[in-house]
């Protein structure tokens, strides 16, 4: 599992490379806020855009979620904890105002960044004028 990526996947970096050619600026890895060992994987601090792109393994994708035959109780515990993470994460930036954007690996990226685009817009249509932050 060491080898795994968990961070800057080749999803990652490819949505990445769209939203900076667009001329969208944002954070990686951000911590999510009051919660100890998560991160965002792109946010969009000034909006409160998070952005999580999840591996279809790891995080149970409906689509390509496969389940491994040796040890096969010890990895559905760690995939179910896997999700209820997920959920609980998302409840959590929700909670505080963060809006949310989940994503599965296989999406195409130049989709993801158009969606991922459009939130950040409207977030920022609905800040105060005159406001930085």
């Amino acid at each position: 599992m060491s080898s795994q990526a968990s961070k800057d996947t080749a999803a990652e970096l490819q949505v990445r490379r769209i939203l900076h050619a667009a001329g969208l600026r944002y954070r990686v890895e951000y911590p999510v806020p009051g919660m100890a060992r998560r991160r965002i994987d792109v946010a969009f601090t000034s909006v409160k855009v998070a952005v999580l792109i999840d591996g279809c393994f790891w995080h149970g994708c409906p689509e390509h979620a496969t389940q491994p035959k040796a040890n096969a109780e010890w990895w559905r515990q760690k995939l179910d904890r896997n999700m209820a993470r997920d959920a609980e994460t998302t409840e959590h930036l929700t909670e505080t105002d963060w809006e949310v954007l989940r994503f599965w690996e296989h999406e195409a990226p130049d989709d993801v960044a158009l969606r991922v685009a459009a939130a950040v817009e409207r977030r920022r249509g609905r800040r105060e004028p005159g406001r930085n932050r």
